[in-house]
């Protein structure tokens, strides 16, 4: 984000030594010494963006802080979120992730990975498409299968396809791994499904999250691609604490 004009004076003359202390000064006087130091020391403009940057930054950090502590329950014990995994285990990721993101398809196998490796992890999988109308499509195709207890076929089905998914290959693949696909169709306009969506959307923006996947391991946000081992070294670090 570009600094606003007002917060880059700010920032300026939190860098620019005056000679009168800033209450005894007007706003014309004060704005002219910060553009004037500006036009002396260009550098300090630079130096005015990382503090502003910073302290967005550190705000950003706060509210993603916040939000992990406020919602820790609904991120993990949401009844409208699939859960995989083992359900009884004593550490929970959270995973965002959206199936035209070809990380999130490098991701599913290092997930898989990670559960085989321990079976006590358990997993919250939060629908998130932002890549378009096919994501979206299939992220609801996704969801709609758990009205015919189809979710975890149809997600790793849609996660492993080698291609773009849009609305006919969604279908091809529901219809491939015995869904009742007319069914599937009138499920995915179910209000639980939007609901799923909303609250994702809503979860991921408060955590800072810019893109899929990403993922709440414990009490860490994670963004971004990871491996099993690192995964893994995370789980061990939230069951010791």
């Amino acid at each position: 984000m570009r600094p606003t004009l007002p917060a880059l004076l700010a920032a300026t003359l939190a860098l620019t030594p005056l000679a009168a202390p800033a209450q005894d000064l007007s706003d014309e006087r004060i704005k002219e010494l910060a553009l004037q130091a500006i036009l002396e020391n260009p550098d300090i403009v630079m130096e005015a963006v990382a503090i502003i940057q910073q302290r967005e930054a550190d705000a950003q950090a706060a509210q993603a802080r916040a939000t992990l502590e406020s919602s820790r329950d609904l991120l993990t014990n949401d009844p409208n979120a699939p859960v995989g995994g083992n359900p009884d285990g004593d550490v929970t990721v959270v995973e965002f992730f959206d199936y035209n993101c070809g990380f999130c398809r490098r991701a599913a196998p290092e997930v898989a990975e990670m559960l085989e490796r321990d079976g006590a992890v358990r997993v919250v999988y939060r629908e998130w498409p932002i890549l378009g109308e096919g994501s979206v499509f299939a992220a609801r195709a996704a969801l709609a299968a758990r009205a015919q207890d189809r979710y975890a076929d149809l997600h790793h089905a849609l996660i492993g396809a080698g291609s773009r998914l849009d609305e006919a290959t969604v279908m091809e693949i529901a219809e491939g791994v015995g869904l009742d696909v007319d069914r599937l169709r009138a499920d995915m306009d179910a209000p639980e499904v939007q609901a799923h969506l909303d609250t994702s959307m809503r979860l991921a923006q408060s955590l800072g999250f810019s893109g899929t996947p990403s993922f709440v391991i414990g009490g860490e946000l994670v963004p971004g691609m990871v491996d099993a081992d690192a995964m893994l070294e995370l789980v061990d670090a939230a069951r010791d604490g």
